[in-house]
């Protein structure tokens, strides 16, 4: 088993700023911020709920039948269409994270061991960034939108109207618990519907705390909070919903996608898998490594974006190794159970499949130390990895990179292609020729050179999958629009009914020539218009 060497520095300024806030701290900042409804039951009813120390049961399919009944009664009383009240839910997203960052932050590391600098970054001010963007172009959205008219179309108004589609359903993944149940909800509200938010069961205790705080923070009638397992999900979403989203792995995205079609409800699908990173014999090597390493062991390596393994060059395979294993030193010291900057599994289940998986495949070049005790897998390099091995044939969530050797470009391009179409493909190259090629030859939900992960993160980018990695995307507009439905309105008048009577019974072969003639006219010139 590698060891790593060298020196580590501590972080005590980091140790104070993660300290957890206890009960008094948190019942005291719910009470100094203005609940969304001046009612005083509503306000007790909301408070009883937010206690540190009481359980939040699970809720049962039977329950949820009610909370949808709710959420179908607001939505079709119109309270969420008024742009106003959108700015307002939203506005409250953005309180309800700024006011509670560091019951967030204790959640979160209780959950995952997820240092505060990760929640704050890659959850809480993603989360705000995404509403913020939503508040400042939220009027633009609403706004119906004009299309190009043709001759018929001359005098009328043809529209595109974004109409909200309902009582929509989320339900978030574990690898981020905040980010992928609110950054839906931001495009959810935006767009305005209802919805019922299901946060992973995996991450309790960040999952109780969105149950508490968001009826305290949004309307109680149009959105809710569900304590509800994996094995339940599917007998929820057969309730039917409106839309459905989901993030998390490959095989429970089947099972919803399947709970959904019965009932042919749409879904965004955000699914794990694996993320290929080809490394150029032409790249930079000291800040190449430092990118990878910090996206593939952020939150210790359970991130549907992570980069799954490497493609390198074999001229580079040992320059590359040695540079990862100094790089690792240099982020977690000589020992990354010590290192306040290192996470833990999520739970055991998928500490042991993780660890079985690291032992039956390849050999381990750094790292490699568990402890099941404490749900912990040390940063891990592995060499000598053939695609057969487990590794490399199933979702890994977990701090394991293996890497596999490539003679050329072409040969990268072929690996990948002749897999499942990835959510993420990155590529590390000097060589822009090899950037473009990755690029253009291969599929992907997204693509990103020289850098991971933040092609994930940018409002203006859509974020989702592709075949075997989902289907749909959010973020910004993006998420707005999937949670809209595109309704196309042309408004006519009753003039010219000199022209558009050709098209009634009884049909002579004069009229039809006349139309035929308008027809070719129209698409010399616009390649589209119609008599009619």
């Amino acid at each position: 088993m590698a060891d790593y060497c060298a020196t580590s520095e501590s972080c005590s300024s980091l140790r104070s700023l993660s300290a957890p806030c206890d009960g008094e701290d948190f019942i005291s900042r719910m009470t100094m911020s203005s609940p969304p409804s001046p009612s005083p039951a509503r306000w007790f009813k909301a408070l009883r709920r937010t206690r540190l120390g009481e359980p939040c049961l699970k809720t049962y399919p039977l329950e949820c039948v009610d909370l949808l009944k709710r959420a179908r009664a607001a939505f079709k009383a119109g309270r969420t269409l008024k742009e106003n009240f959108r700015l307002t839910q939203l506005d409250a997203v953005v309180r309800m994270l700024e006011e509670h960052e560091c019951d967030f932050v204790d959640a979160l590391g209780r959950d995952l061991h997820k240092p505060r600098f990760e929640t704050v970054v890659s959850e809480l001010i993603l989360v705000k960034n995404e509403a913020l963007h939503a508040v400042n172009n939220l009027r633009k959205w609403m706004q119906p939108q004009s299309v190009e008219r043709n001759l018929s179309t001359t005098l009328d108004e043809c529209l595109v109207i974004s109409e909200p589609l309902g009582v929509v359903f989320i339900m978030g993944t574990f690898c981020s618990p905040v980010q992928m149940c609110l950054v839906p909800l931001v495009g959810a509200i935006a767009a305005g519907n209802c919805a019922i938010i299901s946060p992973s069961e995996c991450t309790a205790h960040t999952a109780e705390l969105l149950h508490r705080l968001i009826p305290f923070y949004l309307d109680n009638e149009c959105f809710h909070v569900i304590l509800a397992g994996m094995g339940d999900l599917p007998e929820i979403v057969e309730l039917k919903f409106d839309h459905v989203f989901f993030s998390g792995t490959r095989e429970d995205g089947g099972r919803i996608a399947v709970a959904a079609a019965r009932t042919l409800t749409p879904v965004t699908l955000i699914l794990g898998g694996k993320n290929p990173c080809y490394v150029d014999q032409h790249c930079d090597m000291a800040t190449i490594v430092q990118r990878i390493a910090w996206a593939c062991f952020h939150n210790a390596g359970q991130s549907l974006v992570a980069p799954s393994y490497i493609l390198c060059h074999t001229d580079v395979k040992a320059r590359l190794v040695q540079a990862l294993k100094c790089c690792l030193m240099q982020f977690y010291g000589c020992n990354p159970r010590e290192s306040r900057s290192f996470g833990r599994m999520v739970n055991l289940d998928l500490f042991s499949r993780t660890s079985d998986i690291l032992w039956r495949s390849g050999k381990v070049a750094v790292g490699g130390q568990v402890i099941e005790g404490e749900k912990y897998i040390a940063p891990t390099i592995l060499t000598e990895v053939s695609e057969s091995d487990p590794i490399m044939q199933q979702e890994v969530f977990g701090p394991v990179l293996p890497i596999l050797t490539v003679n050329s470009v072409d040969e990268a391009i072929a690996f990948i292609n002749k897999h499942e179409k990835p959510l993420c493909v990155y590529a590390y190259s000097s060589n822009s020729k090899v950037i473009s090629r990755l690029m253009s030859e291969t599929s992907s939900g997204s693509f990103c050179s020289n850098d991971c992960v933040l092609q994930s993160l940018m409002v203006a980018l859509p974020f989702g999958g592709v075949g075997a990695s989902g289907m749909g995307s959010c973020h910004g507009r993006y998420s707005f629009d999937t949670f809209s439905h595109r309704k196309s309105c042309l408004q006519r008048s009753t003039r010219f009914e000199c022209v558009t009577y050709l098209r009634y019974p009884p049909y002579e072969d004069r009229n039809l020539s006349l139309m035929t003639w308008a027809s070719t006219l129209s698409q010399k010139s616009q390649g589209w218009c119609q008599i009619l």
